[in-house]
């Protein structure tokens, strides 16, 4: 789980912000990090049975992100207090410290699935 990301998955992501393409719903830390839990326990194959741990950790992250880093939420309009379809508020958004609030608080998800992926030992996989 360490080292760079390819650029095609930087790219893949870049439509999670804002709330998923811009519209203020889950934040794309959020979804970043169930689908990193997701690679990490989900199934191969459609016939095979999805791993519990996979929903184990799913649930644990979205109480962890909720109470350390989404200020008790997990949809980006709550969290950015921005309303991302209005060009103004997003024009302010990116001009001032909930820019640079919502690079810490992805810094925070990562660390939190961090832990959580290290805890459970998915991370030496």
């Amino acid at each position: 789980m360490q080292g760079k990301a390819s650029p095609e998955l930087v790219r893949a992501m870049g439509a999670f912000g804002g709330g998923l393409a811009g519209t203020g719903e889950v934040c794309g830390a959020v979804v970043g990090a169930l689908a990193a839990i997701g690679l990490a326990y989900s199934r191969s194959a459609p016939e095979e049975k999805e791993d519990f741990q996979m929903w184990v950790l799913g649930n644990r992250f979205l109480k962890r992100f909720r109470a350390e880093a989404g200020k008790g939420s997990i949809y980006c309009r709550d969290i950015a207090q921005t309303d991302w379809r209005d060009s103004e508020q997003k024009a302010k958004f990116y001009g001032s410290e909930k820019y640079f609030a919502c690079r810490d608080l992805t810094a925070n998800a990562a660390r939190i699935l961090g832990e959580l992926l290290e805890d459970s030992g998915a991370a030496k996989k």
